[in-house]
């Protein structure tokens, strides 16, 4: 920076501020020392800078999967929302296993990031109360921890089971099931959600149409097997997520079944290409981009709070999207 500063005869503070995109600098100036940093290779010290301000400008994202659309948009909201602000995004991935998680969260942890977002499948609340004790900002998204002093933001996993099953209802459906997600509290509140609807229109509630299928379009192609076999055979299933979705009408389709004449499908998150598939899906949209830009936004305040800023909890409500899947 001093070499720069020399050269144009503007002082350190200056170039300083252009690089950083901090303060009022003409556009001149700022085009002039811009210009002299590209000619001498000039990038920022990111460790040198992190030793005077005592921060590193990243925060963590830890996610349960790469490959579900839902968290790849998430993890691009966060990155849109926080990129502006000269921050960037250290993304780990932990495939469901906690041991993994709690693994992946030292890591990012002992690189100093600013703040953690985590869509968590911890069972209980050590880790992130660990990670809270040593005064690091933590927003979870998607998935609450009973007992977890941090601020969340997510879909009402209730209201997603309710408005999944309310519809199927209201196209005729009378034997329906549901292909239940994997043992964590989102998919035991969309699962109340569903038995709600059924007890509210006085229809039956069968445990033998509840059949485990996580959270993948495999496990839910082989769930929707099993449901298949049952006497009768539903007339309409509200499936965890999309995935689970895709797989279940691709084993109602192998068994010679119409969609959604002989079985109707409703899935949940609305991630892309949904209206491409051989019979586009209905699904309940979570609104997903919308959580993680709230979250990186919940994230961002949390860092930048002279003081300790108020726990918030954001729920956001879920809305339905009527695709052939079920217009029957």
């Amino acid at each position: 920076m001093l070499d720069i500063a020399k050269g144009l005869n503007v002082s350190v503070v200056t170039v300083s501020k252009v690089l950083r995109n901090k303060g009022k600098i003409s556009v001149a100036t700022r085009k002039r020392v811009l210009q002299r940093a590209k000619e001498l290779n000039y990038h920022t010290n990111w460790i040198a800078r992190s030793l005077v301000t005592r921060r590193t400008f990243t925060i963590g994202l830890l996610l349960p999967d790469f490959t579900h659309p839902f968290f790849a948009e998430i993890a691009k909201a966060v990155a849109e929302t926080v990129r502006p602000q000269g921050y960037h995004v250290i993304i780990s991935y932990f495939e469901e296993d906690p041991e993994l998680e709690k693994n992946e969260s030292d890591s990012l942890m002992a690189r100093q990031v600013d703040g953690l977002i985590a869509a968590s499948a911890q069972s209980n609340s050590n880790l992130f109360e660990n990670i809270l004790a040593r005064k690091v900002p933590v927003v979870l998204i998607d998935r609450p921890i009973a007992g977890v002093q941090a601020s969340f933001v997510g879909a009402d996993n209730e209201a997603i089971g309710k408005l999944a099953t309310n519809h199927l209802i209201a196209q005729g459906c009378t034997r329906i099931a549901h292909l239940r997600g994997p043992k964590i509290g989102i998919a035991a509140a969309r699962l109340a959600g569903y038995r709600h609807a059924l007890q509210k229109h006085d229809l039956p509630l069968l445990p033998r149409y509840v059949v485990g299928a996580r959270y993948v379009d495999s496990t839910g192609y082989t769930a929707m097997r099993k449901l298949l076999q049952q006497e009768p055979v539903p007339d309409g299933v509200f499936c965890y997520n999309d995935p689970v979705a895709i797989g279940a009408i691709k084993a109602i389709s192998e068994a010679g079944l119409r969609i959604p004449h002989d079985i109707a499908v409703v899935g949940a998150g609305n991630v892309h290409y949904s209206d491409m598939l051989a019979v586009p899906l209905t699904r309940v949209d979570q609104c997903t981009g919308q959580s993680g830009k709230q979250a990186a936004e919940l994230l961002m305040e949390q860092i930048g709070a002279k003081r300790k800023p108020r726990i918030k909890k954001i729920l956001i409500t879920p809305k339905l999207v009527v695709r052939q899947s079920t217009q029957r």
